[in-house]
């Protein structure tokens, strides 16, 4: 099957909603990068949505840990995690208590996130796998798969990441890799990727961000 990767939500739910709409169940997987919370207005409802795809397609269906599904779980386990909490935690917070959902048995299925998707040509995760990192899968690692601002390390692989906001998606030739986090939830757009299994890129879908997912609004 043909892969469709998703870049960072942060809670932008409508946006994601329209997204869908683009993945073909019956051709693709969908592998949602990290970052579906905080920051936007319905972290908690794409969070649900996420959870009942997972459950529906459990083999066509991937989400991948990002730092911000590491920041809650620190919070509930080891609280308080003032660093969450100023990245949109307070926010995320009172949209659970909100809608009465049950924030410690999502942090429960945070815990079970992979931390990438990988076949024999392509990588999917946050952050990347980075040239400075001796451990990259280390989630503490400020280098880390999870955390990693700086240059990617080539491992003969494409890989597909985001973490870092960019106006558009951005092809790194050195390391073969492309950022697709395009600041859903700043009011730009959520990127969609359609590539081959042999890393081949298909189609680009781009979501104009809506306008009840934009921040602050």
């Amino acid at each position: 099957m043909n892969l469709f990767v998703i870049g960072d939500v942060h809670g932008c739910y409508e946006t994601f909603l329209k997204m869908l709409t683009h993945w073909d169940k019956e051709q693709e997987v969908l592998i949602q990068l990290g970052d579906l919370i905080d920051r936007g207005n319905k972290s908690p409802e794409v969070v649900k949505l996420a959870r009942q795809l997972k459950r529906k397609y459990p083999y066509q269906a991937v989400f991948l840990k990002g730092n911000h599904e590491y920041e809650i779980i620190e919070h509930i386990v080891h609280p308080p995690n003032h660093n969450w909490l100023k990245q949109g935690g307070i926010e995320t917070l009172d949209q659970y208590v909100q809608i009465g959902r049950d924030i410690k048995d999502d942090v429960n299925w945070f815990h079970t996130m992979p931390l990438f998707w990988e076949n024999e040509t392509v990588f999917v995760s946050h952050a990347g796998i980075s040239r400075l990192s001796s451990n990259p899968f280390n989630e503490m690692d400020v280098s880390g798969i999870l955390w990693n601002r700086g240059p990617l390390k080539n491992i003969q692989k494409l890989q597909v990441i985001g973490h870092t906001p960019h106006d558009s998606p951005i092809y790194e030739a050195k390391s073969n890799s492309w950022n697709i986090d395009t600041a859903a939830v700043f009011g730009n757009y959520l990127t969609g990727m359609k590539i081959k299994q042999n890393g081949e890129i298909l189609e680009w879908v781009k979501v104009k961000t809506d306008k009840g997912d934009r921040k602050g609004l």
